[in-house]
C-alpha cells in the first residue's frame, strides 16, 4: 500500500508531506483546491508523462517520492530483480525529479532507474480509475489475465505454457527436419547416380598398381621374349650351357677315381650347376608362355585403368580412395533414408504434442467461459444500486485461428459494455462520462476485489453527477472495497466522504503572499465540519451538523 508522499515545487504546492493509511482514505476539497494535483504528482511518481508545466512557477525542479509497503510474494520484487536492482525490502520508494524544461529522472530505492522501469513498477503497486486512465481494467491486454485471476487459474496455467512450448519445439524439430528433406531429396539421385556407377565399376583396393604393373608388362612384352629366348639359346643347344656343363660332368666323372678325392667338390658344383641350369631353362621357358598374351588384353587393362581414373577425378580423390567413397556415398544413402524414416516419428511427435495442447487449452476454454457467465452475472448485480441500471457488461472470449494460438490458450478475452439499452457493446473506455466510468469499474473492482495483486486504488470523479441514494451506494461500495485494499477516494459526495476510514482536506492557502495548496488530516470534529460543509455550502447549519453526524454514524454502522 501507498504509505506516504512526499511533493515539492508541483504547482501549487510547494511542500507537502502526506501520511496514508491503510482502507478507504477521502479527500475533499472545494473545486479548485488543487486534488487532480495530488494525483498528478502521483503520476509522475508512478512513471506517468512528466510535463513542464507541472514544475512550480519560478521553481528549477520539481520532485515526488511515494513510499510503498509490499508483502514479499509481491509481483514488484520480480520486476526490481529483472531490472538488476537488488534486496527484498518490505518498502518500496518510487521517486521523480522533473526539471522545468519538461525533462525528467527516475529512482527507485534512491538508485536510478529508467521511467520503464517506474511506469511498470507504479502499474503493479497503484491502480488509478479516472476519466483519461487507459491503464488496468481499461487495457484490454490485461483482460485475460483478469478472468483466468477470477476463474483462479492462475496456478494452473503453467501446464498450459508447457504444453505449448513442447508443441512448439516439436514443430521446430518436424519443420528442420522437412527443410533437411527437402534437401536430401536433391541430394539423393546424385548419390544414388554416383552408387551405381561406382557399383558398376567395383574399383578394388590396390587395383591401379596392379593394373599399372600389367600395362608395363604388356606393353614390353614383344622385347622380353626376345631377351627371354637369348637367354634360352644361351643356356640350351650344343653350344649353350647347359651342354657345356654336362660335358665337363663327364669328364671330371671319368678322372674322379684318379684324383682320390680332389675332384669330389668340383664334380658336385658341376652337377649343382648343371641342375640349376636345368631350373633356369624350364622358369625361362614358363616366362616365355607367359608373354604369348591376347594381344587385346593391353586395350582392355588401358580402359579400365583410365575408366578408374577418370571416376576418380571426377570425384577429386585418389583412384586407391574409390572403395571408400563408394561406402561413403552408400553410407550416406542409408543416412538419408533413416531421416525419412525419423521424419515421419517427428511428424507423429508434433501431431501428440498438439493434441496435448489442445486437451488442456480445450479445459482452460471451458473454464474461461464458465468464469466469463460468472463474472458477468457479479458485475450486473453491482450495476443497478450504482445508477448504472441501464448498463450492459459482457466478457467477450474469441476463439483464435490456429496461427494465433499460444502459450495462454486459443482465445482472446476482452470487457465490453453498452451504457444504454439500444447502444451496441464497445470497449470500456467508451464510456464518455469520467463518472459513470469510475462507477463502473468500481462495481467491477468489487467483484474482482479477491484476485487483485495492486495494492492501492484510487477513485477520481467516482460521484460525479451523483447524490441521494447512489452516493450512499458508491460510498458503501467503496467501504467494503477498503477493507481488503488501500482505497484512496477524491469525492465531492458527503455520502462517500462519510464512509472513509480516514479524511484529509485539500485546500488553498495564502503564505508569504503565494497561493499554495495545502492538505490535512482531520480528526472526528473537523471531519464532522467539513462533511457539513459538503452538505450545505459555504453557510455550516446546525441541520447540516446533524446530518454530517448521522452520516459518519451511519458509515461505521
Amino acid at each position: 500500500m501507498l504509505l506516504g508522499l512526499t511533493i515539492r515545487e508541483i504547482v501549487l504546492i510547494d511542500r507537502l508531506d502526506l501520511a496514508l493509511r491503510p482502507g478507504l482514505c477521502v479527500l475533499t476539497g472545494e473545486t479548485g483546491a488543487g486534488k487532480s494535483i495530488l494525483l498528478d504528482a502521483l503520476g509522475l511518481a508512478l512513471g506517468r508523462r512528466a510535463e513542464a508545466g507541472l514544475v512550480r512557477h519560478g521553481a528549477a525542479e520539481a520532485a515526488v517520492t511515494a513510499e510503498f509497503a509490499v508483502g514479499r510474494n509481491h509481483s514488484a520484487h520480480a520486476i526490481l530483480h529483472e531490472a538488476g536492482f537488488a534486496g527484498d525490502s518490505d518498502t518500496i520508494v518510487l521517486r521523480r525529479l522533473v526539471r522545468s524544461d519538461g525533462r525528467s529522472r527516475a529512482f527507485v530505492n534512491d538508485e536510478p532507474a529508467s521511467i520503464g522501469t517506474l511506469r511498470r513498477l507504479g502499474d503493479s503497486l497503484v491502480e488509478i480509475q479516472g476519466q483519461f486512465e487507459q491503464r488496468g481494467l481499461l487495457d484490454p491486454a490485461n483482460h485475460r489475465m483478469v478472468l483466468d485471476a477470477f476463474a483462479e487459474l492462475a496456478g494452473n496455467s503453467a501446464p498450459l505454457a508447457a504444453a505449448w512450448r513442447n508443441w512448439r519445439a516439436a514443430r521446430d524439430r518436424e519443420q528442420q527436419a522437412a527443410r533437411l528433406a527437402a534437401a536430401n531429396r536433391e541430394e539423393e539421385d546424385l548419390l544414388r547416380h554416383h552408387l551405381a556407377e561406382l557399383d558398376a565399376l567395383t574399383p578394388e583396393p590396390g587395383e591401379e598398381d596392379r593394373l599399372s604393373a600389367r600395362r608395363s608388362l604388356l606393353q614390353n612384352a614383344e622385347r622380353l621374349g626376345e631377351t627371354l629366348n637369348e637367354a634360352v639359346g644361351e643356356l640350351a643347344g650344343a653350344a649353350g650351357a647347359q651342354a657345356a656343363l654336362a660335358r665337363a660332368a663327364r669328364r671330371l666323372e671319368r678322372a674322379r677315381e684318379r684324383g682320390y678325392g680332389l675332384l669330389d667338390a668340383a664334380a658336385a658344383a658341376t652337377e649343382r650347376a648343371a641342375n640349376e641350369t636345368a631350373e633356369a631353362l624350364d622358369v625361362l621357358e614358363a616366362a616365355i608362355r607367359n608373354l604369348e598374351l591376347d594381344p587385346r588384353e593391353l586395350e582392355a587393362v588401358e580402359e579400365r585403368l583410365f575408366a578408374l581414373r577418370a571416376v576418380a577425378r571426377k570425384h577429386q580423390v585418389a583412384v586407391a580412395d574409390l572403395p571408400a567413397l563408394r561406402d561413403a556415398i552408400a553410407a550416406r544413402l542409408a543416412s538419408i533414408e533413416a531421416s525419412s524414416e525419423s521424419a515421419a516419428v517427428l511428424v507423429n511427435a508434433t501431431a501428440m504434442a498438439r493434441a496435448e495442447y489442445i486437451a488442456v487449452a480445450d479445459w482452460i476454454s471451458r473454464v474461461r467461459q464458465a468464469a466469463a457467465l460468472r463474472l458477468d452475472a457479479a458485475v450486473a448485480t453491482e450495476l443497478s444500486p450504482l445508477r448504472l441500471d441501464k448498463a450492459r457488461f459482457r466478457t467477450v472470449v474469441t476463439p483464435l485461428d490456429e496461427p494465433d494460438w499460444g502459450e495462454h490458450g486459443c482465445e482472446r478475452v476482452h470487457f465490453e459494455i453498452a451504457t444504454i439499452p439500444e447502444a451496441p457493446f464497445g470497449p470500456l473506455a467508451r464510456i464518455a462520462s469520467g463518472g459513470e466510468l469510475s462507477r463502473f469499474m468500481l462495481a467491477l473492482k468489487l467483484v474482482l476485489a479477491d484476485t487483485s495483486s495492486v495494492p492501492t486504488l484510487i477513485f477520481d470523479e467516482v460521484d460525479s453527477g451523483i447524490g441521494g441514494a447512489v452516493a450512499a451506494a458508491v460510498g458503501e461500495r467503496l467501504q467494503r472495497l477498503g477493507t481488503g485494499l488501500q482505497v484512496l477516494v477524491v469525492t465531492h459526495s458527503p455520502q462517500v466522504a462519510a464512509r472513509g476510514a480516514y479524511h484529509w482536506r485539500v485546500a488553498k492557502r495564502l503564505n508569504d503572499r503565494k497561493t499554495v495548496t495545502q492538505v490535512e488530516e482531520l480528526d472526528a470534529d473537523e471531519r464532522q465540519e467539513e462533511i457539513a460543509r459538503m452538505l450545505s455550502g459555504r453557510t455550516i447549519t446546525p441541520e447540516a451538523r446533524a446530518a454530517a453526524a448521522s452520516l459518519i454514524s451511519a458509515g461505521r454502522a
